[in-house]
């Protein structure tokens, strides 16, 4: 086999497997908007309904990090490849147990407690996800080409949101409300046991890294990885968890709370906000591949800076302009927000992973990942809504998005460039 249809079978590795992997998790994200609180907590008001259902999506954001510290360790000591395939396993069955579980009409309180145990179980497999999929990419390209490489996995997670909420915006469109209430909307999450045997064919048949294999040759594997990792750089892991927090502050919001927000108290149909979602994230992942390009010539640091400088003034700007009702001020707002999230996000497919020595790589990028998942993933939904319920109004939920923006600055100023680095 040639260097180059190797390299390209890389690419489709990573790109196929983080698209499948956060499919899974974003359709969770979707359904909690749209029909999960009446689906597991019926005898709540809205609101509390409401936060409910984005408490258990919230779940997965806290199981990330165990995930990563699980996968991290096995991917240190036997490498990536078997990991990744593992990871998808155990992220592709909870989802589709979470299509097949019964609402709690069906089996009372048991439904919602089924639920949170599926959910944790899908951070666990994402955990070990992304961090697997960032090294097969990184530590297969050529020198001066790793934003380049690491572009592939970056942009799943667009393709897996294009293609979960374009599957939620058909049924929406298709069905009634009392049928997507009741069975439409776990077809999503049935469908996905076809998307993982196709993800399954194409990672069985991908090589270890390099990287990864002149480590073993060398005897440089380490004995507990994660506790090497705590002892010498756990400062690195704490300030990349708080560069990676604004990435997730502006999607989450500008997706699942704005997704919720807008169709329950601004009244904009379901349907448009799914199709101004998706053009958002059409956007997002041309600015994902541009700045993931850019940073191989201007460096990781230079390039997410920017993104996050502009993420601060977005903040206070978006929810004035989806106050409007505007259908088309609501799309800008959603757009620019992604755009920016997309620029950040690109070059952290290889920027993390070159913060970390090859015997903790796995670990670090991944539990750096996954940290900043829980403050900036987590946290913006319930905060967003418990801020509107208590009357705080929309303002403050944009002063978060730019308080997270500032965090995130602050700790990308105290990392070092690594574009030049060698692995």
């Amino acid at each position: 086999m040639t260097n180059v249809p190797s390299r390209t079978r890389i690419a489709v590795a990573g790109f196929v497997g983080t698209a499948i992997e956060f499919y899974d998790f974003y359709i969770y994200g979707t359904a909690a908007a749209l029909v999960l609180n009446a689906a597991f907590f019926p005898e709540m008001d809205e609101t509390a309904g409401r936060l409910a259902a984005f408490s258990t999506f919230a779940v997965a954001f806290l199981a990330r990090p165990v995930g990563s510290a699980l996968f991290g360790h096995w991917g240190d000591r036997i490498g990536r490849k078997s990991m990744l395939v593992v990871s998808l396993l155990l992220m592709g069955l909870s989802t589709v147990a979470i299509g097949l579980l019964p609402g709690y009409a069906a089996i009372g309180v048991a439904a919602p407690v089924l639920l949170v145990l599926l959910r944790f179980t899908q951070g666990i497999g994402l955990g070990g996800e992304w961090g697997g999929a960032a090294l097969l990419a990184t530590e297969h390209a050529p020198p001066g080409r790793r934003g380049l490489y690491a572009m592939f996995p970056q942009l799943g997670p667009a393709v897996g949101f294009l293609a979960a909420n374009g599957l939620f915006l058909v049924l929406g469109a298709t069905l009634t409300d009392a049928e997507f209430g009741s069975w439409g909307w776990r077809l999503p999450f049935v469908a996905s046991l076809l998307l993982v045997l196709v993800g399954l064919y194409v990672r069985v048949r991908i090589a270890e890294t390099p990287v990864f294999q002149q480590a073993m040759e060398q005897r440089r594997i380490a004995r507990v990885p994660f506790a090497g990792l705590i002892r010498h750089q756990w400062r690195r892991v704490l300030l990349a968890a708080g560069a990676m927090t604004v990435t997730y502050t502006l999607f989450y919001t500008a997706t699942t709370y704005c997704l919720a927000y807008g169709t329950a108290t601004l009244g904009i149909p379901r349907t448009t906000m799914l199709a101004l979602t998706m053009i958002a994230v059409v956007v997002m992942a041309a600015g994902i591949a541009g700045s993931a390009l850019v940073s191989d010539r201007l460096g990781r640091r230079r390039t997410i800076m920017a993104g996050a400088v502009v993420a601060i003034g977005w903040g206070l700007v978006m929810f004035p302009l989806m106050e409007t009702r505007s259908v088309a001020l609501a799309g800008l707002s959603l757009t620019v927000a992604l755009g920016v999230m997309g620029v950040i996000f690109g070059p952290m497919g290889a920027y993390l992973p070159e913060l970390f020595r090859t015997e903790y790589r796995y670990s670090g990028a991944s539990l750096a990942y996954s940290l900043g998942g829980v403050l900036g993933g987590a946290v913006p939904p319930l905060v967003a809504t418990a801020l509107q319920g208590s009357g705080a109004g929309t303002t403050a939920v944009g002063g978060y998005v730019s308080a997270m923006a500032v965090l995130s600055l602050l700790c990308l100023a105290a990392l070092p460039e690594t574009a030049g680095e060698s692995m």
